[in-house]
């Protein structure tokens, strides 16, 4: 590692540069007097020279957003890796984060969920703890980094993980450029040749977002994980309403756009009506609209910039599990609603889950895709959800490409107060991505004795279809209230039509119980404080009043259900099928090596559960990770895993790829948590 400053205990950041030299060696040199910034700089480009091997220079191409385009298609025209020689790929630099937990603040940092954005030949992206960092996109050498000191907060209102955030955005003039990052409840605009706060931009760099609201909302209700979008000279932000708030009078979530250059709000849109008067409060019966919040755009939004519109995907309104206070469909929650860019005004909308009492927010961004269908080229929206569908809408008109048809679904419930929503949207095509619904036919059989256990186990509970409601003694829910699909989303490839997303298979339970009146921030009669209750990490926070205690399964960390426990699925958006489906990931090593499973001959992808999505190539491949400590690769028209890259640690985040200056194709991925968080480069060996 370079040598650089100690490491600063105010911050608790470790101030070393933190990169592992292109050539695969560590770079030492002295750094005195101050000089870092140049030091580092010209160790940088001694690795670079001295490291690496003579190559032709050619064409960059950039990823200039999280999605590689603001259409989400998180699609490159790179292909210099391809199937032939991904097996070439080794790790070729490393950055490193440095940020530890912060005894004086009470945080810590989560999760490296960060997907970097390259322009040229700079990576930027945001740590953990939020900080913007910009590195060269050849070594991963650090220029420079800017930290709005997000921590100084404390932990409340973070996650029960810790710190953890996205991306970044940027946006120029043509003269000057900046780099936008939304942290907690602050926009901040940053010089990107400097990584200086643009003191023209608000109050000295940086403007407050919760001073539209009608009510007074405190840092610790409002919180920001995912990148704005830029359009023209607006930049648009949504929000994160923390689920464990669930209580009356919350706060609404909301799509806020500034002006790029003064920071002056430009419009406001509420997923909650505000008046009684605004349309859709009449699906919030006795008034609840006045005093419910989240509906969420905590997710990535989408852009189509040719038509100025926007597309924000929607959560579940509060509280997640019980909507006893709520009777009524509740619009915008857990719909895709269509803005114009400029004014935001609504275009279309179409809800997804009526009254959602599963946690199926819309978490993945909305892929903007052009498709052939019967002969007919359209200009399309797709989105994928955490139960499991694909809603796939012209996108300027709203109207579904394939019938959505309104099924009458299981609405008994015997929870005091609960009013289930009659029908639910089902799409006829494409079918559905995740398996959906549970029944006994579904217990675990890798063994008679796993079988048995599961079977004991699952009669605790309710079963049924998608859609069962949630119940006092608890719900087996397929998919889980993570999905089916997360805020990793999908990749469309523009080359064959296909659409290919990740997904989840497991079996989560949902119980919601008698509220037990000791957190200020739950008011409702039933919450999901259960033992069974589904999303319990949600109570981990520091300071609450504890989560309620879960008893131990005969069967440890086995699933209730058959494995597969995730696949990589292509789905072709010309004809609504599914092309292909495969296994993803090998499972975890508890599983694998669990003692129930002593001396089973388990299949060689048991399926590895996680958030994260995945991108494709001209190269004719799909990256993934996501749940292990592997970067993969799949052949996009078959599905075959043609390779699979060890990583430092976990990957949490969606890779991506770029080809820099001297010609070289890059695929990096963000890996680990915490102390252990690493930004990993691949690349063809030399």
């Amino acid at each position: 590692m370079v040598v650089g400053r100690e490491r600063n205990t105010e911050s608790g950041i470790d101030e070393r540069c933190g990169v592992i030299g292109a050539c695969g060696r560590c770079c030492r040199f002295l750094l005195m007097n101050g000089f870092v910034a140049a030091a580092v700089l010209v160790a940088a480009v001694l690795a670079s020279t001295l490291c690496a091997s003579a190559r032709e220079p050619g064409d960059m191409i950039d990823w200039p957003f999280i999605g590689s385009g603001q259409a989400q298609t998180k699609y490159s025209k790179a292909r210099e890796i391809t199937a032939a020689n991904v097996g070439e790929l080794e790790i070729v630099w490393q950055w490193r984060p440095n940020e530890t937990p912060l005894e004086r603040y009470g945080t810590r940092p989560g999760p490296f969920q960060a997907t970097p954005i390259m322009l040229d030949n700079v990576l930027y992206l945001s740590t953990m703890y939020t900080r913007v960092v910009a590195l060269d996109a050849e070594t991963g050498a650090e220029l420079w980094t800017f930290d709005p000191k997000v921590y100084e907060g404390g932990p409340k209102g973070a996650g029960p993980r810790g710190f953890k955030h996205r991306g970044v955005a940027w946006w120029s003039d043509g003269d000057e450029s900046r780099i936008f990052l939304n942290s907690r409840d602050r926009l901040y605009a940053i010089d990107a040749a400097t990584g200086k706060l643009d003191a023209g931009f608000g109050e000295g760099g940086s403007v407050l977002l919760t001073d539209a609201f009608a009510r007074p909302v405190t840092r610790f209700e409002f919180d920001q994980t995912s990148p704005p979008v830029v359009f023209e000279d607006l930049v648009i932000v949504g929000s994160r309403i923390p689920d464990r708030l669930q209580r009356k009078f919350d706060p609404p979530g909301t799509v806020q756009a500034f002006d790029a250059r003064t920071g002056e709000r430009s419009w406001v849109f509420f997923t909650v009506p505000q008046s009684k008067d605004d349309f859709g409060a009449d699906t919030w019966e006795n008034g609840s609209w006045g005093f419910t919040g989240h509906a969420n755009v905590w997710g990535l939004m989408s852009l189509d910039a040719e038509r100025g519109l926007l597309y924000a995907p929607t959560s579940t309104p509060s509280s997640d599990y019980w909507g006893g206070r709520r009777p009524g469909a509740n619009l915008f929650a857990e719909s895709l609603v269509c803005l114009d860019a400029r004014t935001g005004e609504r275009k279309w909308h179409f809800q997804t889950v009526h009254h959602g009492v599963w946690d199926y927010d819309l978490a993945a961004a909305p892929n903007l895709v052009t498709i052939k269908v019967d002969g007919r080229e359209i200009d399309a929206v797709a989105q994928v959800s955490k139960h499991g569908f694909t809603y796939v809408f012209d996108r300027v008109t709203g109207e579904p490409v394939w019938p959505i048809e309104e099924r009458a679904v299981e609405t008994t419930t015997d929870v005091p107060g609960e009013v289930l929503f009659p029908t639910q949207p089902f799409p006829t095509k494409p079918p559905a991505f995740s398996r959906q619904g549970v029944s006994l036919e579904d217990a675990n059989d890798l063994t008679p004795e796993i079988h048995k256990l599961a079977v004991k186990e699952m009669r605790r509970f309710r079963t049924g279809p998608l859609f069962t409601p949630p119940s006092l003694r608890g719900t087996l829910q397929r998919p889980g209230a993570s999905g089916g699909a997360n805020w990793g989303g999908a990749a469309f490839d523009p080359e064959t039509g296909l659409l290919f997303v990740r997904t989840s298979e497991d079996a989560d339970t949902n119980q919601v119980c008698v509220n037990a009146g000791n957190d200020p921030e739950v008011d409702v009669a039933y919450s999901n404080n259960c033992p069974y209750g589904a999303t319990l990490i949600m109570y981990h926070e520091p300071h609450g009043p504890g989560t309620a205690k879960t008893p131990k399964s005969g069967l440890g960390p086995i699933p209730l259900i058959k494995p597969p426990y995730a696949h990589l699925v292509a789905i072709d958006l010309n004809a609504g099928e599914i092309a292909w489906k495969v296994p993803f990931g090998e499972g975890s090593r508890e599983l694998r090596e669990h003692p129930l499973l002593r001396d089973v001959d388990l299949p060689e992808r048991l399926g590895t559960r996680g958030n994260s999505g995945p991108m494709a190539t001209k190269g004719g491949l799909v990256f993934v990770g996501g749940g292990a400590p592997y970067l993969y690769a799949f052949d996009k028209a078959t599905g075959a895993e043609v390779w699979r890259g060890a990583t430092p640690h976990k990957t949490n985040a969606n890779p991506m790829t770029y080809r820099a200056r001297s010609g070289r194709q890059f695929i990096v991925i963000a890996t680990g948590a915490g102390a252990d968080a690493t930004l990993v480069a691949f690349g063809r060996s030399r």
